[in-house]
Order: C-alpha cells, then sequence, then structure tokens
C-alpha cells in the first residue's frame, strides 16, 4: 500500500523564486529532501481560475509562462513533468462537482515556480485542477475533502497561492507587511493551529483586515483544497511565516501524517 503523502499549501510569490536561491526558496528545496517522493501531484495552483472546475489530462503538460516584464532567465525555465491521465480520471471520480477535461492551459508559474525547488528533476508526473472563480469558499474546501483519498493513493495535494495577496498595495522596497496584512495572515494562521477551519472557510470574520487582504480570492483558494484534504491526526508545520512588499503573505503550510 503506498505511504501516505502529506498536503501542503505553498505561498509563491514572486514568479522570479524560481530563478532565485533565497530563504523562501531554500525551505521549498529543505521540504523537497525531507518529504518522501509522491507517485504523483494535484496541483491547484491560484493562476489557473476557470467558470467550472477543469482539469488536463495530458501526458505532457506544456508549461505556460503566464507572467509579463520579467527577465529573460525566467521564460528560458524548463520543467518537463510528465502528466498522469490516470490522476486526472481519478479526481474527476473523486469530486463531488462536474470536471470539464481541459488540456488548454499548462503548468503555470504558480505551479512550476514552486516546483522546480521541491523536485528538480521534475520527475514527478503533475496534475493540474483549476480554481473554479463561480463557487464560494465552502465548496472549495469541500472538493479538498473530495479529494483527501489520493493522498493514501501516494499523491501530494499541493495548493498554491498566496494568503495576502493585493497587488494594487505593493510597496517592492517594503521588506514588511502592512498592519493589516499582518493581522488577517495571524488571523489565518491562529485558525489554522487551532484547526477552525469553518473561521478560514468564512475569512471574512477576521474583520477589515479580510477586505484588504485581497481583491479577488484567486490566491487565497488553493489554501481551502489542502485544509479540506487534512484530517486531524496530520502534523501541521508552518513555515516561510513572512509578510512583505506591504500586501504579499509568503506564510505556507504542511500536513504529513
Amino acid at each position: 500500500m503506498p505511504e501516505r503523502m502529506p498536503a501542503l499549501f505553498v505561498g509563491h510569490g514572486s514568479p522570479m523564486n524560481a530563478v532565485e536561491n533565497n530563504k523562501y526558496t531554500k525551505k521549498w528545496q529543505e521540504i523537497g529532501r525531507q518529504l518522501a517522493r509522491p507517485r504523483a501531484v494535484l496541483m491547484i495552483s491560484a493562476h489557473w481560475y476557470t467558470h467550472g472546475t477543469r482539469i488536463m489530462d495530458t501526458k505532457t503538460p506544456r508549461l505556460v509562462y503566464d507572467m509579463y516584464g520579467f527577465p529573460e532567465e525566467l521564460y528560458r525555465l524548463h520543467y518537463p513533468s510528465p502528466g498522469s491521465p490516470e490522476l486526472a480520471a481519478r479526481a474527476q471520480e473523486l469530486l463531488s462537482v462536474p470536471v470539464q477535461t481541459d488540456n488548454s492551459w499548462g503548468i503555470d508559474h504558480g505551479a512550476w515556480s514552486v516546483l522546480c525547488h521541491l523536485f528538480p528533476e521534475a520527475n514527478v508526473p503533475v496534475v493540474q485542477l483549476s480554481v473554479d472563480g463561480t463557487a464560494g469558499a465552502q465548496a472549495h474546501f469541500q472538493m479538498g475533502q473530495d479529494l483527501s483519498a489520493l493522498r493514501d493513493e501516494g499523491v501530494m495535494i499541493i495548493g498554491s497561492g498566496n494568503i495576502v495577496h493585493n497587488l494594487a498595495r505593493i510597496q517592492w522596497e517594503a521588506e514588511s507587511g502592512f498592519s493589516w496584512a499582518e493581522e488577517f495572515d495571524g488571523y489565518i494562521r491562529d485558525k489554522i493551529e487551532k484547526r477552525e477551519f469553518p473561521d478560514v472557510v468564512d475569512y471574512r470574520k477576521a474583520g477589515s483586515c479580510a477586505k484588504m487582504a485581497f481583491p479577488m480570492p484567486d490566491h487565497f483558494y488553493p489554501l481551502l483544497y489542502v485544509l479540506g484534504a487534512s484530517n486531524k491526526d496530520d502534523r501541521l508545520t508552518v513555515f516561510n511565516e513572512d509578510c512583505l512588499m506591504g500586501s504579499l503573505s509568503m506564510t505556507s503550510y504542511l500536513f504529513q501524517p
């Protein structure tokens, strides 16, 4: 029987993390070395935000360079991970919502900027699941619960986004977060550590800081899949706990059996 795999939420931050060696990427590398190699990864990235839920099932997913104005080295990055039609079919079977197969997208920078540090050899099959922009927070949490059985089948579930992600208020040189960013990030951490997940799903309970944390929930929703896929017996590790550039949180969560 396959070893039960972790569920992981990663605050991915800037696309440049793909090619930089900094405190955040060093932690991703460390976690990649520590964790058992999964049979496959189911990736939920903030950057595939769709109408309805979609999944890719190609054996050879392409890389999507879905960002603009960055140095050329970023667009030369190659991450040739295979896909897994079998995992895509199994995820569709488990999910309690309709799921459309869609290979028009690919592995986007929310996924490959993290995966290239976790699994640098690109030898772990990756299937990307979209974030349904028409579904509410509870529906995303429920989809995580639907998918939790995959962890017992050798599949690591990874959500990639940012708990605070308000680019309109970014201050590029700021080394810390605005008070409201720190407040919201702290609220979410407190509720996760206490396993009070309904208060994460209903994140507006955090008050005025929740209104500032993100104008759209695309980067927040991947966290809810990971919380849904976790269970009460998992060991929780919080890492890269940091707000920077005023309005961006890198805080990440690892649930291990």
